[in-house]
């Protein structure tokens, strides 16, 4: 899903080509869009009418499809940011790409999101003290339970981090409602 937000968000600010597209998508993850990913996704999205597609002709060299955002697409994009998914709230990039667009997103629609997302830290931490707890202490465990802690440790960052943004998000509101 991550793809298509960004791409449907870069087309929301006008009509462009698949190599400038694929240009300006910039990920949290840093990784590189590639031409399998993105011209595929754009026609689904033409399929699905989400975009449109026309040519443009350019001198001595040949002619480029540029892509424009429908209302459908419109409309996609923001069922795709308002939400996350269960079975997406694991995944640390679908997240915060959703974070990344919390300006756009109902105060409502940006809890859900901080709570699904929450659930999938609560359950992973539950299961990484479960395991850590059964560990033999000694030198052959060592290692395997520091990598442990570490995990604990990052989802209790994370886990703070979403107390914070949900603080912010509810007096951001409240200074709005003034």
């Amino acid at each position: 899903m991550v793809l298509e937000i960004f791409a449907l968000s870069i087309l929301r600010a006008g009509p462009v080509h698949g190599y400038e597209l694929k240009r300006r998508v910039q990920r949290p993850s840093l990784v590189a869009l590639s031409n399998n990913s993105l011209y595929p996704m754009l026609r689904r999205f033409e399929t699905e009418g989400l975009v449109t597609r026309s040519t443009e002709e350019q001198e001595s060299k040949p002619a480029r499809n540029v892509y424009a955002i429908t209302d459908a697409g419109r409309e996609r994009l923001r069922s795709l940011l308002w939400t996350l998914p269960a079975e997406l709230a694991s995944s640390e990039e679908e997240f915060l790409v959703r974070v990344s667009f919390f300006p756009e997103i109902p105060e409502t629609n940006r809890h859900a999101i901080m709570a699904a997302r929450e659930a999938v830290l609560l359950a992973s931490r539950a299961q990484v003290s479960s395991l850590l707890h059964e560990i033999e202490p000694g030198p052959r465990t060592e290692w395997r339970a520091r990598v442990m802690q570490h995990v604990l440790d990052t989802v209790d960052n994370e886990s703070r981090w979403i107390a914070s943004l949900a603080e912010h998000s509810d007096n951001t509101t409240k200074e709005l409602a003034r």
